[in-house]
């Protein structure tokens, strides 16, 4: 799947992910139950490859 942005769009997208980033990883840390951290992670690690992706395509 391809999704066309221009740069506005670009940057809004980003910084969204950049919040949830930040309030993921709180998440994380106040999570106990071991099966939803990891899965909290996973999820981590996939939102911070797409905005590495959407950082390197707005250059």
């Amino acid at each position: 799947m391809k999704i066309e942005l221009n740069d506005k769009e670009c940057e809004t997208l980003r910084e969204v992910l950049e919040s949830y980033l930040s309030d993921l990883t709180s998440e994380i840390a106040h999570t106990d139950d071991r099966d939803f951290r990891d899965n909290l992670k996973d999820k981590r690690t996939t939102i911070e490859n797409i905005a590495q992706r959407l950082e390197t395509a707005g250059k």
